[in-house]
């Protein structure tokens, strides 16, 4: 019965926002409230757990997502992202021009979230390939093949971060062996697929096609860029290392702190993106106002994720199947990723795809004998399966590159599942030496 009743709680989880597109949140709290009551739970207890899924999920999360968006946002507004790209296209030079552009993506991508970091990058596309005279395709899929494995793989990234706090996962660690297994998936995703698009010539929108690119003189220096950038990968990696030899140092024990990491980054940005270059405060803070409110949403969604994992849990439903695939002989890493696959596949976003795996699955995952970081990897892979036409990604590419839904199928889809499948291969890999 456990099962029958989670599988129809998907089913309508499903319905609701592919079919009858009903707000994500709401979404999740009408099927939780339906499940928890279809599982004897009393109203009572039902809202409780609506309560504790809420803030029990979100705790420091906000803090985390709240402030890579602002950190996000300075970089892009700054136009550090475009220093950045500029500089590491003139260091790999035309013939090994995908590969800056992948790096370029990636480190792009860490700070920014992913609507925002492709529109950034779309105009940055269009001038390099007109100025290359290369096909499009070819020049921006590994761009934003490395965009998408920042998403999908890397803290602070709102999925990403979320699994993380529910599996009880270091989000340092869960950086670094994301860093690792993303080098492999946007080489093949990016670089290697993309130089098969050369058959594919679209032709965007003109205003779009036509983007000038900021003077030089207006943009941050290229070594400052860098490192606000790349301040939060710094301080989420490097001090949770350092922490195990020094325990009882208060400094470096608040730095390791995520949340604490992030706040340092943002205020770091404003410093060096904003006051240093004329801007003043108001002005920084509305910005960072702005960038919280983009990010509302997603938080939201999170929340209701949360609330379904609480009932799951306080129904014991969770643990039902926990015990019930616990037989099965199968890699929990396996098992994670395609039940995340499957239902990114239906719904169509990775975010919800990946916390309703965490969902159906935690209590079997908090218990496996594999390092949780790296379910974190295999479920955040598994959430980028196959974008296709219910997922806002999928038309984002379409849209901007003027590309019919058969040649999306074929360019952007297949990127998507190549990320995907090299997300899980990577992580097999890895789970060998760990």
């Amino acid at each position: 019965m456990p099962l029958l009743l989670t599988f129809f709680a998907i089913l309508a989880l499903i319905l609701l926002i592919a079919w009858l597109k009903i707000d994500t949140f709401i979404s999740f709290l009408l099927v939780s409230i339906g499940l928890g009551l279809a599982s004897g739970l009393s109203v009572a207890t039902v809202s409780t757990a609506i309560q504790k899924g809420v803030g029990g999920t979100l705790g420091d999360l906000v803090l985390i997502v709240g402030f890579g968006a602002m950190l996000g946002k300075m970089v892009a507004d700054s136009g550090a992202a475009q220093r950045i790209t500029d500089a590491l296209i003139g260091l790999f030079g035309q013939k090994y021009i995908q590969w800056g552009m992948a790096l370029a993506g990636f480190v792009i991508g860490i700070p920014l979230f992913y609507n925002a970091g492709f529109v950034i990058v779309i105009p940055l596309i269009f001038m390099i390939s007109a100025t290359a005279r290369l096909p499009l395709l070819y020049v921006g899929i590994p761009m934003l093949s490395a965009l998408s494995v920042a998403h999908g793989y890397l803290p602070p990234h709102p999925s990403p971060a979320a699994i993380a706090s529910q599996l009880n996962a270091d989000l340092g660690q869960t950086l670094l062996y994301g860093i690792l297994v993303s080098i492999p998936a946007i080489a093949v995703a990016g670089p290697i697929f993309g130089s098969t698009l050369k058959r594919f010539q679209p032709k965007p929108d003109e205003d779009l096609f036509n983007v000038k690119p900021r003077p030089a003189a207006e943009l941050p220096g290229l070594g400052i860029s860098v490192i606000t950038a790349l301040l939060p990968v710094f301080l989420l990696t490097a001090m949770s290392a350092i922490k195990r030899y020094y325990p009882d140092n208060k400094i470096i024990g608040l730095l390791a702190e995520p949340y604490f990491g992030m706040l340092v980054s943002v205020l770091f940005a404003a410093y060096t993106l904003g006051i240093a270059r004329g801007m003043n405060m108001k002005k920084i803070s509305k910005s960072m106002e702005e960038a919280f409110k983009g990010v509302s949403v997603i938080l939201l969604i999170i929340a209701g994720a949360g609330v379904f994992k609480e009932i799951m849990t306080a129904s014991g439903v969770s643990t039902y199947i926990a015990e019930s695939l616990a037989g099965i002989d199968i890699s929990p890493l396996i098992l994670s990723w395609s039940i995340a696959a499957v239902i990114r596949v239906c719904v169509g976003s990775a975010t919800v795809a990946g916390l309703t795996t965490v969902g159906i699955l935690s209590p079997l995952l908090v218990n496996a004998n594999v390092e949780p970081e790296l379910i974190v990897l295999a479920i955040g892979s598994g959430s980028l399966m196959f974008s296709h036409l219910n997922d806002g990604g999928f038309w984002l590419f379409k849209e901007y590159f003027n590309l019919s839904i058969k040649d999306t199928l074929l360019t952007w889809s297949v990127m998507e599942t190549i990320v995907s499948v090299m997300g899980l291969l990577g992580v097999l890999v890895l789970n060998l030496f760990l």
